[in-house]
């Protein structure tokens, strides 16, 4: 009879496990890849800057180093997909250079390719990955038959230089290429908030004074034909155009205010968001605590629209049980500070709501500004914009 005996813990074998890990097989794969891709890139830089320059004394010779470029920056995409999925490196892709359209026409577009820190920084990352491809991969290479049991390190340092490589030449210009990205975007929000401007204008011009104008010319008119037949008639017809003449005059006068209202121009913030508070169907308190500069003409009037638009927001969404509203502006060294708060019922948010605000957010980042709001349900409602302080003048 054959009798069992359990193996005891400390004399089982230890348990099956790969000699590395996932990321030292990833990085010697991009070592050991490292010497083919910088052959192919070596021999194109080579040759894209020897032909480009041999022939840059003739028409063609710019417009190729142009291209040149342009492929350039596409083998730079390739090596930054490369390292995300070997090494782990994000490097975001760098802005696109405009096309002819939208740079100016042909020479603007050919100045600013030439001249693309972008690609001229892929060209010397090719020019120099072939010494060091030949390094990483006899390194590589030769690590996996006599220096495996220290290979996980040799691996992980190499591939930190590559990392840095990677980051130091292949990533955008920084501050400046983001600065540009930054710049495009509001450019747009900018046009669109002009154009939207501009229609609403057309729109109240012609549904408002326009129309008042066209039957008031009318009135004035049939007043004009009873004049000798019913002067009596045409009396009450000229009182009419009187009053219309009144109410036109007052629509106009909404209308130049919501362009530029005279009181901001003449007397500045203060006087300005009193009489706009004075509008709201809760009473406001309005604190404005700024030095004797005022800031420039049009973070003034962005000032002064951005509380309008709250002030509406108040009068429309915070609720019967809105007691009142305050509106502090003041400044902090660069910056133009304006908080409106509430005690309405709360839940604004700066993504729906129909309240305007993802729009006033909108206006605000064009000119580097910030827009914060606080609005827990019930509680009131606490907008704070931060705007920078640009002297006048």
């Amino acid at each position: 009879m054959t009798t069992s005996h359990a193996i005891p813990d400390n004399d089982r074998p230890p348990p099956v496990r790969a000699a590395f890990s996932a990321v030292t097989w990833k990085e010697l794969a991009h070592l050991l890849t490292n010497l083919p891709l910088a052959i192919v890139g070596f021999v194109y830089a080579v040759v894209m800057v020897s032909v480009t320059g041999g022939l840059s004394v003739t028409a063609i010779g710019i417009p190729l180093l142009a291209c040149g470029l342009y492929l350039s920056r596409q083998m730079g995409r390739l090596d930054r997909a490369r390292a995300r999925v070997l090494l782990g490196v994000r490097v975001d892709e760098p802005t696109p250079i405009p096309g002819p359209k939208r740079s100016g026409g042909f020479f603007p577009w050919l100045w600013t390719s030439i001249k693309d820190p972008v690609g001229w920084r892929t060209v010397l990352y090719q020019l120099i990955r072939l010494p060091w491809g030949v390094l990483t991969f006899t390194v590589a290479l030769t690590g996996l038959f006599v220096l495996w049991p220290v290979l996980p390190y040799v691996a992980r340092l190499l591939a930190n230089a590559d990392r840095a490589m990677v980051r130091g030449l292949l990533s955008p210009s920084d501050d400046l290429e983001r600065r540009i990205a930054e710049l495009e975007s509001d450019r747009g929000v900018v046009v669109d908030t002009a154009a939207a401007d501009l229609r609403r204008i057309e729109r109240d011009l012609h549904d408002g004074a326009q129309a008042r104008l066209v039957a008031l010319a009318m009135g004035l008119g049939l007043a004009k034909e009873k004049l000798l037949e019913d002067p009596e008639g045409a009396a009450a017809m000229v009182d009419e155009a009187h009053g219309e003449v009144k109410l036109a005059l007052q629509e106009l006068r909404d209308l130049a205010r919501g362009i530029h209202p005279a009181v901001l121009t003449d007397r500045g913030l203060d006087a300005a968001l009193s009489s706009v508070a004075a509008r709201c169907v809760v009473p406001v308190k309005v604190a404005v605590d700024l030095p004797e500069a005022r800031p420039a003409e049009a973070i003034e009037g962005i000032a002064y629209f951005v509380v309008s638009e709250l002030l509406q927001n108040v009068s429309k969404h915070a609720g019967p049980g809105a007691r009142g509203a305050s509106v502090e502006v003041w400044r902090a060294g660069a910056r133009l500070l304006i908080r409106v708060a509430d005690d309405g019922r709360g839940g604004a948010g700066a993504s729906g709501g129909g309240s305007g605000l993802a729009g006033l957010a909108e206006r605000l980042g064009a000119v580097d500004g910030v827009l914060v709001v606080d609005s827990p349900a019930g509680v009131g409602t606490t907008v704070t914009a931060e705007l920078p302080w640009r002297d006048r003048g």
